[in-house]
């Protein structure tokens, strides 16, 4: 198991302000911002061997399906996934 390096602090920073950025934007409807906000907190709490990585992309590509999401907005859930996949990866 790899530790926490700078790159991946750097890379868990930017996909927590893309979470922010979602989070804030207020054309995204309530229950998907509610979803964003679950999946940043589990990044933040993040555990060694990636559990809450692999709960939070769970919870992001399940809204990602829900009709009334933004076209720009699931665009940016699925890049966010990718983050988030590359640094679950990291750490294996």
């Amino acid at each position: 198991m790899s530790e926490m390096t700078e790159e991946i602090k750097k890379l868990i920073e930017t996909a927590v302000e893309i979470m922010d950025e979602m989070i804030d934007d207020r054309n995204v409807p309530r229950n998907i911002r509610e979803n964003i906000k679950d999946a940043k907190e589990k990044v933040l709490k993040f555990e060694e061997g990636g559990v809450n990585f692999s709960t939070a992309i769970y919870v992001l590509d399940d809204i990602s399906n829900d009709i009334n999401m933004p076209q720009h907005t699931r665009t940016d859930i699925w890049n966010l996934i990718s983050q988030l996949e590359a640094i679950k990866e990291k750490f294996k």
